[in-house]
């Protein structure tokens, strides 16, 4: 496939001088208002999981699939995405996603039968190629020095997206149901996916004699798919079962072929779906570790938190009300976490160009696991309120924060493709962490008492999925602290001689000499190194 000529001028970095303002904000507002109506989708869904547990006749772990699909799909799709936006565009990519991502969405409320709806929901994993292109777009727009306050309003869009999405979400899932809150959805999807065609311009920055790496895709997408599938349904069919093993031999067996594939392809002199090139830079791979250790940690406390939510006091839930599973009250519940996020990560956004970001991060990553472990020790709904805003807090600290260092350091022209691959790392940590809680969750049940029998979760398995949230994240700071400094007054010499905010030239060591290492926004030099 031949992309489409490359431009004659190397595009100009955006500075504080030239850069659009307005333009620049058009693309916050539409990737604000995409971040609402998916999170509205996935806001709704994450409550209802026992009431679509109870239609389909599933159990836990089973139910599980329409959260790890949806994310395996996502992470197969990433990277050829975003490598298709380098080439071609981000723009255009973005338009073709988000029709296909509002198709998936119109089926989806219409599943008949259980198999359908992870079908469509694993369609679905389309829409998380979204965001990793938005972000793409808006790094190229933005200046330097903007990037930080830009991209921490996009994490605070992030809890935005909870507090109104939960809510609403929920109510229209407990009043009407979990089906017309997905037909609810269409027209907001549709009209965005108009207004991206519309409204957004073309991405300067494109590789168009860049090759996409299709099998080795497909080979990620099956070896993680699966490894999903193992977890996931091990409880149900034994996890020392032939099918058990079989799927989850067949997924790590499958990493053999992609390793080798990938060489190859490699040698060939193309570029492989996973760039080991892009993965040796230091902060993308602490990014990338930091964020797939996250990922799998917020899912399996996430899920654990909704369903204790929503599960009676017996179980070691806070639901005065059973055998009526109320998804209302469980959406206005994880409210605080969000309103926590947002909080946070937009104070995040304006203070962490000064002071760094492996302060913020690394302190981050030590105030979620002290929510995991507070929310493992609560005893009633107010103290599980109260910590819950604790992990909010923590989540924004580490993730407004942690994804500087890969935005300021990757150059805008593989943008499209860090992102992208930053997405996959992510989901893996998710498409793991919603299934191991899942099998907690149907594993430790209660047997003794007035529910016993019932298939109800004792408060063990709570306990058990908070202390594995807590030990992940506490390794995610760990990671952090691997990473180069970008910003604040510890910034690492290779950007030393980009100005302050301010304008001013730092005093501290000049450019390293010898070959120069690209920096963001500005074009690639003879003797620069890739």
């Amino acid at each position: 496939m031949t992309g489409p000529p490359a431009p004659s001028t190397a595009p100009v970095p955006k500075t504080m001088e030239n850069f659009d303002r307005r333009y620049a904000n058009r693309i916050m507002i539409l990737l604000s208002g995409i971040v609402i109506v998916v999170m509205y989708i996935e806001g709704m869904l994450t409550p209802s999981l026992p009431t679509i547990q109870r239609d389909f006749g599933v159990d836990t772990a089973q139910v599980s699939l329409i959260i790890s699909s949806y994310a395996a799909a996502g992470v197969a799709l990433s990277p050829v995405v975003g490598k298709l936006g380098d080439i071609y565009g981000k723009r255009r990519v973005l338009s073709a996603v988000m029709l296909g991502y509002a198709a998936a969405v119109s089926v989806t409320g219409f599943s008949p039968n259980f198999t359908f709806m992870v079908a469509a929901r694993t369609i679905q994993g389309i829409g998380l190629t979204i965001m990793p292109l938005g972000m793409a777009l808006m790094r190229e727009e933005f200046p330097r020095e903007l990037v930080p306050r830009a991209q921490g309003l996009l994490s605070a869009m992030f809890g935005i997206g909870f507090v109104i999405s939960l809510p609403l979400g929920s109510f229209v899932s407990q009043n009407y149901g979990w089906r017309v809150t997905y037909h609810s959805a269409i027209p907001f999807v549709v009209l965005l996916a108009i207004l991206v065609i519309l409204f957004l311009r073309e991405s300067t920055y494109r590789r168009p004699d860049t090759k996409v790496d299709y099998i080795g895709a497909g080979l990620l997408g099956a070896a993680l798919a699966g490894v999903v599938v193992a977890l996931s349904q091990g409880q149900l069919w034994g996890w020392t079962s032939l099918r058990t093993l079989g799927f989850l031999g067949a997924g790590l067996i499958l990493f053999v072929p992609f390793a080798v594939y990938e060489i190859w392809w490699k040698n060939h002199g193309r570029e492989p779906i996973v760039d080991t090139h892009m993965l040796r830079e230091r902060n993308v791979a602490v990014t990338n570790t930091v964020l797939t250790i996250v990922g799998l940690g917020m899912y399996v406390a996430l899920f654990s938190l909704i369903y204790q939510f929503e599960y009676p006091l017996a179980s070691g839930g806070y639901n005065t009300t059973f055998p009526s599973l109320n998804i209302l009250n469980a959406g206005l519940q994880i409210v605080p976490l969000a309103l926590a996020m947002i909080v946070v990560a937009v104070a995040v956004s304006f203070v962490v160009s000064r002071l760094g970001v492996k302060p913020f991060a690394i302190s981050g990553a030590v105030v979620t696991a002290f929510g995991f472990y507070l929310l493992s020790i609560a005893s009633n709904l107010t103290q599980a309120l109260v910590y819950e805003t604790v992990v909010g807090a923590g989540i924004a600290l580490l993730n407004a924060s942690v994804i500087n260092l890969l935005v300021l350091t990757v150059d805008p022209k593989d943008m499209g493709q860090a992102t992208a691959m930053n997405n996959v790392f992510r989901n893996i940590g998710g498409s793991v962490g919603a299934p191991i809680a899942g099998s907690l969750l149907a594993t430790y049940l209660l047997t003794t008492g007035p529910h016993g029998g019932l298939g109800l979760p004792s408060h063990l398995a709570f306990e058990y999925a908070y202390w594995i949230a807590a030990g992940i994240t506490l390794l995610a700071g760990v990671a952090v602290v691997f990473g180069q400094e970008v910003l604040g007054p510890a910034r690492h010499p290779k950007f030393a001689h980009l100005p302050t905010l301010k304008g001013r030239p730092r005093p501290t060591a000049p450019p390293p000499s010898g070959p120069k290492h690209p920096v963001p926004g500005e074009p690639l030099s003879s003797g620069a190194v890739r």
